[in-house]
Protein backbone atom coordinates (compact mmCIF):
# COMPACT_ATOMS: atom_id res chain seq x y z
CA UNK A 1 0.00 0.00 0.00
CA UNK A 2 2.61 2.51 0.39
CA UNK A 3 4.61 1.66 -2.98
CA UNK A 4 1.27 2.70 -4.40
CA UNK A 5 0.54 5.94 -2.16
CA UNK A 6 4.44 6.49 -3.01
CA UNK A 7 3.65 5.85 -6.69
CA UNK A 8 0.58 8.28 -7.24
CA UNK A 9 2.08 11.05 -5.47
CA UNK A 10 4.75 11.03 -8.05
CA UNK A 11 2.38 10.94 -10.44
CA UNK A 12 0.28 14.11 -8.83
CA UNK A 13 3.79 16.48 -9.08
CA UNK A 14 5.19 15.10 -12.15
CA UNK A 15 2.29 16.58 -13.60
CA UNK A 16 2.72 20.34 -14.62
CA UNK A 17 0.33 23.48 -14.77
CA UNK A 18 -0.39 23.56 -18.26
CA UNK A 19 -1.93 19.93 -17.77
CA UNK A 20 -4.39 20.76 -15.08
CA UNK A 21 -5.23 23.95 -17.55
CA UNK A 22 -6.09 22.03 -20.39
CA UNK A 23 -8.10 19.17 -18.30
CA UNK A 24 -11.67 19.23 -19.50
CA UNK A 25 -12.58 15.17 -19.32
CA UNK A 26 -12.36 13.36 -16.08
CA UNK A 27 -13.53 9.50 -14.46
CA UNK A 28 -14.03 9.52 -11.10
CA UNK A 29 -14.35 6.79 -8.43
CA UNK A 30 -15.99 6.88 -5.29
CA UNK A 31 -16.83 4.76 -1.94
CA UNK A 32 -19.32 6.17 0.84
CA UNK A 33 -21.65 4.71 3.62
CA UNK A 34 -25.30 5.49 4.37
CA UNK A 35 -26.87 4.26 7.72
CA UNK A 36 -27.44 1.59 8.63
CA UNK A 37 -24.53 0.35 7.12
CA UNK A 38 -25.21 0.73 3.45
CA UNK A 39 -22.18 0.40 1.14
CA UNK A 40 -21.93 2.62 -1.52
CA UNK A 41 -19.88 3.05 -4.53
CA UNK A 42 -20.06 5.38 -7.40
CA UNK A 43 -18.26 5.21 -10.62
CA UNK A 44 -18.19 8.22 -13.02
CA UNK A 45 -17.51 10.67 -15.96
CA UNK A 46 -16.80 14.31 -15.20
CA UNK A 47 -16.48 17.15 -17.78
CA UNK A 48 -15.38 20.63 -16.90
CA UNK A 49 -17.00 24.00 -17.78
CA UNK A 50 -15.12 25.46 -19.73
CA UNK A 51 -16.18 28.87 -18.02
CA UNK A 52 -14.90 30.98 -15.02
CA UNK A 53 -17.01 33.56 -12.89
CA UNK A 54 -16.05 36.00 -10.36
CA UNK A 55 -11.69 35.23 -10.64
CA UNK A 56 -9.83 37.23 -8.13
CA UNK A 57 -7.20 36.82 -6.65
CA UNK A 58 -8.90 34.21 -4.26
CA UNK A 59 -9.94 31.93 -6.77
CA UNK A 60 -12.37 31.20 -9.12
CA UNK A 61 -15.76 29.90 -9.81
CA UNK A 62 -16.10 26.74 -12.44
CA UNK A 63 -18.11 23.07 -12.27
CA UNK A 64 -18.30 20.03 -13.94
CA UNK A 65 -21.21 17.93 -15.34
CA UNK A 66 -20.80 14.18 -13.85
CA UNK A 67 -22.69 11.06 -15.13
CA UNK A 68 -22.05 8.27 -12.62
CA UNK A 69 -23.23 4.97 -12.16
CA UNK A 70 -24.33 4.24 -8.13
CA UNK A 71 -24.61 0.76 -6.32
CA UNK A 72 -25.57 0.19 -2.67
CA UNK A 73 -25.85 -2.38 -1.42
CA UNK A 74 -27.05 -3.49 2.00
CA UNK A 75 -27.20 -7.30 2.68
CA UNK A 76 -28.76 -9.24 -0.32
CA UNK A 77 -30.62 -6.01 -1.15
CA UNK A 78 -29.01 -3.33 -3.44
CA UNK A 79 -30.00 -0.56 -5.55
CA UNK A 80 -28.37 0.85 -8.72
CA UNK A 81 -28.53 4.17 -10.14
CA UNK A 82 -27.54 6.52 -13.11
CA UNK A 83 -27.44 10.46 -11.99
CA UNK A 84 -26.35 13.47 -13.98
CA UNK A 85 -25.21 16.29 -12.24
CA UNK A 86 -24.24 20.29 -12.69
CA UNK A 87 -21.82 20.87 -9.99
CA UNK A 88 -20.64 23.73 -9.52
CA UNK A 89 -17.03 24.46 -7.79
CA UNK A 90 -15.22 27.82 -6.09
CA UNK A 91 -11.31 26.77 -6.46
CA UNK A 92 -8.60 28.64 -4.36
CA UNK A 93 -5.83 30.03 -5.87
CA UNK A 94 -5.24 30.95 -9.90
CA UNK A 95 -6.00 28.55 -12.55
CA UNK A 96 -2.45 27.78 -13.45
CA UNK A 97 -1.30 26.38 -9.65
CA UNK A 98 -1.00 23.18 -9.72
CA UNK A 99 -2.56 22.61 -6.47
CA UNK A 100 -5.69 24.27 -5.90
CA UNK A 101 -8.28 23.53 -2.62
CA UNK A 102 -11.71 24.16 -3.34
CA UNK A 103 -15.70 23.64 -2.04
CA UNK A 104 -18.40 22.29 -4.53
CA UNK A 105 -22.26 21.86 -4.15
CA UNK A 106 -24.63 20.87 -6.81
CA UNK A 107 -28.11 18.95 -7.42
CA UNK A 108 -29.05 16.72 -10.36
CA UNK A 109 -31.35 14.18 -10.90
CA UNK A 110 -30.91 10.10 -10.69
CA UNK A 111 -33.03 6.89 -11.72
CA UNK A 112 -32.88 3.95 -9.52
CA UNK A 113 -33.92 0.30 -10.34
CA UNK A 114 -34.85 -0.10 -6.89
CA UNK A 115 -36.67 1.96 -3.95
CA UNK A 116 -36.48 -0.12 -1.12
CA UNK A 117 -33.04 -0.71 0.55
CA UNK A 118 -32.58 -1.49 4.68
CA UNK A 119 -35.17 0.48 6.45
CA UNK A 120 -35.62 3.17 3.72
CA UNK A 121 -38.31 3.78 0.86
CA UNK A 122 -37.32 5.99 -1.30
CA UNK A 123 -40.81 5.26 -2.97
CA UNK A 124 -40.22 7.19 -6.60
CA UNK A 125 -37.32 5.39 -9.38
CA UNK A 126 -36.88 9.54 -9.71
CA UNK A 127 -34.45 10.61 -7.24
CA UNK A 128 -32.83 14.44 -7.27
CA UNK A 129 -29.28 13.72 -6.11
CA UNK A 130 -27.97 16.63 -3.91
CA UNK A 131 -24.21 17.36 -3.06
CA UNK A 132 -21.81 19.52 -1.25
CA UNK A 133 -18.10 18.89 -0.71
CA UNK A 134 -14.35 19.94 -0.37
CA UNK A 135 -11.61 18.76 -2.15
CA UNK A 136 -8.07 19.46 -3.68
CA UNK A 137 -6.88 18.89 -7.44
CA UNK A 138 -3.14 18.56 -7.87
CA UNK A 139 -2.80 18.45 -11.51
CA UNK A 140 -4.33 15.80 -13.08
CA UNK A 141 -5.54 14.33 -9.71
CA UNK A 142 -8.37 15.11 -7.63
CA UNK A 143 -9.21 14.12 -4.11
CA UNK A 144 -12.68 15.13 -2.31
CA UNK A 145 -14.88 14.05 0.89
CA UNK A 146 -18.66 14.84 -0.46
CA UNK A 147 -22.25 14.47 1.96
CA UNK A 148 -25.18 13.77 -0.70
CA UNK A 149 -28.70 13.31 -0.69
CA UNK A 150 -30.84 11.54 -2.44
CA UNK A 151 -35.11 12.31 -2.26
CA UNK A 152 -38.09 12.56 -4.42
CA UNK A 153 -38.66 15.78 -2.79
CA UNK A 154 -41.99 14.66 -1.39
CA UNK A 155 -43.27 13.64 -5.25
CA UNK A 156 -44.93 10.71 -3.90
CA UNK A 157 -44.56 9.50 -0.20
CA UNK A 158 -42.90 8.21 2.10
CA UNK A 159 -40.39 9.79 1.50
CA UNK A 160 -37.32 8.81 3.39
CA UNK A 161 -34.69 9.88 1.25
CA UNK A 162 -30.75 8.28 1.96
CA UNK A 163 -27.67 10.76 3.40
CA UNK A 164 -24.57 9.09 1.93
CA UNK A 165 -20.63 10.23 3.21
CA UNK A 166 -18.65 9.32 0.27
CA UNK A 167 -14.80 9.79 -0.33
CA UNK A 168 -13.85 9.89 -4.01
CA UNK A 169 -10.72 10.53 -6.18
CA UNK A 170 -10.68 11.28 -9.78
CA UNK A 171 -8.22 11.61 -12.60
CA UNK A 172 -7.97 14.34 -15.58
CA UNK A 173 -7.37 13.76 -19.08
Amino acid sequence: MKKFLLFVIGLVFLSTSAMAQSSAYGISFGYGEADPNIDIYRIGLKKDFWTKWFETDLGYASGYFELSYNHWEYGNQDINGVALSPVFVYYFGKESNLIKPYIEGGIGVTYIDEYLIADRNLSTHFQFEDRIGVGVRIGFFDVAARYMHYSNASIKGPNNGIDIWLLSTSIQF
